[in-house]
């Protein structure tokens, strides 16, 4: 049975790279905020002129693309950093969003390819890691009462198994989240 080969384009402004993303976006009143845990140089380049939105990203320094968009904030972890070292970043790069502004929405797209049997990604985070790394995202918004919508993104796990239960790991524990964040109805 054979196999079939998807690549995801990423589109920026002036050419098409290939590789996964995975963000967190967030919504104020007026303004967009995008938090991403990863380089998405389409999303930090087509929203670099655009002064009502602020990205972070969060990235293994040397994964492609090599020549990385600007985002406002970029923390790039070296090769092999594992649930730690990612652990640590996010909740301090979460600290720094939440200090900035205050979304009335997060948008996450979690992705697969910080896993340590990942093909492409080049961090090793564990199955656990990656249930800490969503749990530390869907904490920061149930403390705040915000509402997360979530997509998924990345991975290219040796074994295909592998990526979906990651997917599927973070989509279970957002159910559990379910009804914490929901904004009061109008009267």
């Amino acid at each position: 049975m054979g196999r079939s080969k998807m690549r995801q384009t990423v589109c920026v402004t002036d050419r098409a790279e290939g590789f996964s993303i995975r963000e967190v976006h967030s919504l104020t009143h007026e303004t967009q905020k995008i938090l991403r845990i990863n380089s998405g140089n389409g999303t930090a380049s087509i929203l670099a002129r655009d002064d009502s939105v602020f990205t972070l990203s969060l990235h293994g320094q040397l994964n492609y693309p090599f020549e990385k968009e600007q985002s406002d904030l970029d923390v790039a972890l070296p090769d092999g950093a594992g649930d730690p070292e990612y652990l640590a970043a996010l909740a301090q790069a979460l600290d720094a969003m939440f200090s900035r502004f205050s979304p009335q929405l997060i948008i996450y797209l979690a992705g697969a390819d910080p896993y340590e049997g990942d093909r492409l990604g080049r961090l090793k985070l564990s199955v656990d890691g990656l249930a800490r790394r969503d749990r530390l995202v869907l904490d920061a918004a149930a403390s705040r009462k915000l509402p997360v919508a979530i997509a998924m993104a990345g991975g290219y796990g040796r074994n295909i198994d592998d990526t979906v239960a990651v997917h599927l790991q973070t989509v279970s524990m957002a159910s559990t989240y379910a009804g914490a964040a929901a904004p009061a109805s109008p009267s």
